[in-house]
């Protein structure tokens, strides 16, 4: 018989949010994983924060909010907490009741600098991997490193001059014509542009760079990742300006966080016979693929003779995977955000979720 098409809602529900979230969703796991983080961070939180005074949102459901928000690839907190008012699995994940009120998206803006100043996106990173139950999926010998560029919320045509003045309603200048509304073209033909010279008025910590030779130069960052060898988990992540050693110096900088006695496997790009020596000197031993185009690799048959070293040459290729990741489901391809600080603090973040991603699957397998 058919049904009929009531259009009449109830007034009430009978069931908890608990059961409406299937019992073998993969948000259940990683819910667990994220809650004893954040556990593991209560004092951290409580530092930030004022003793008295009216409560404010809890860090902890923000930060759950902003992981959904890499999850999903929400393009903005205000979609975001659109998602958040009628979404029940969000609802779930972050910890708001079926009738709680969601807050403004503005929460966000105001609430990140405390966060920022705290660094909780690089303790929350580590804090994931710090679980028992994980250290038998990590190691702590072989790692692989690598870098990508993430393009900066800013346009080519804010890329000015330093030394131009800042135009004024009314007084010339950089004004478009009448008629040519606020995007209006902008011929770069025959003009020499360098990060010397120019500077971005959007966001002036954006450095153009490119990646390669025949690439378009684009305003960005340069974000760095350091994998292990075991399952390609990210154990370490940060982000400097662009520039030709930016690489280079950001692997050096988390190699020495790592200890001696430890291998890392690297593309031609790292083949240089400073970062060699930079290496060894803090008891590194590089794995780095040999750059023979024209000159002579820094990497010679006393590296390459031994087995390990066709391993971290294969390894090191996990390291494309969470760069993937990040630009298309995590949402960096272009960032969001201004200002190399909050571009970094959400890079991290954005690790950790990848982490997060793959961590359930990695014990489910491994038993």
């Amino acid at each position: 018989m058919r049904g009929e098409d009531r259009q009449a809602a109830g007034l009430f529900s009978y069931v908890r949010l608990e059961e409406r979230v299937p019992a073998d969703h993969p948000l259940r796991s990683m819910r667990a994983l994220v809650n004893a983080a954040l556990s593991d961070l209560s004092a951290d939180f409580a530092a930030l924060y004022a003793a008295t005074g009216r409560p404010s949102i809890a860090p902890e459901r923000l930060l759950r909010a902003l992981l959904l928000q890499a999850f999903y690839t929400v393009r903005s907190e205000r979609l975001l907490m659109e998602q958040l008012d009628y979404n029940l699995l969000f609802r779930w994940f972050v910890g708001l009741e079926m009738d709680d009120p969601v807050w403004d998206a503005t929460v966000f803006s105001k609430n990140r600098d405390r966060l920022l100043d705290g660094d909780i996106a690089r303790r929350f990173l580590a804090a994931v991997l710090n679980r028992p139950e994980l250290r038998k999926l990590l190691s702590d010998e072989h790692f692989s490193v690598d870098g990508t560029l993430i393009e900066a919320w800013a346009s080519m045509k804010s890329f000015v001059p330093k030394s131009l003045p800042p135009a004024r309603p009314g007084d010339g200048g950089d004004e478009p014509p009448a008629g040519a509304g606020r995007n209006a073209e902008r011929d770069f033909h025959g003009e020499r542009r360098s990060n010397d010279t120019h500077a971005s008025t959007t966001d002036p910590e954006a450095r153009l760079a490119r990646k390669g030779k025949g690439k378009e130069a684009k305003l960005a960052y340069a974000g760095h990742l350091l994998t292990e060898n075991r399952h390609g988990l990210i154990v370490d992540a940060c982000l400097t300006a662009a520039s030709g050693t930016a690489e280079r110096e950001a692997a050096l900088d988390m190699i020495a966080e790592r200890g001696r006695g430890i291998t890392v496997g690297a593309d031609k790009g790292y083949d240089a016979a400073a970062f060699v020596a930079e290496c060894r000197a803090l008891g590194c031993t590089p794995h780095l693929a040999r750059n023979t185009a024209n000159r002579r690799s820094a990497i010679d048959g006393r590296t390459t003779r031994h087995p390990g070293y066709a391993v971290s040459q294969q390894k090191r290729k996990q390291i494309e995977e969470p760069f993937g990741w990040f630009k298309t489901t995590g949402g960096l391809r272009k960032t969001r955000h201004c200002g190399r600080a909050l571009v970094e603090w959400f890079f991290m973040l954005t690790a950790a979720a990848y982490n997060l991603i793959r961590i359930p699957k990695l014990l489910a397998a491994t038993g």
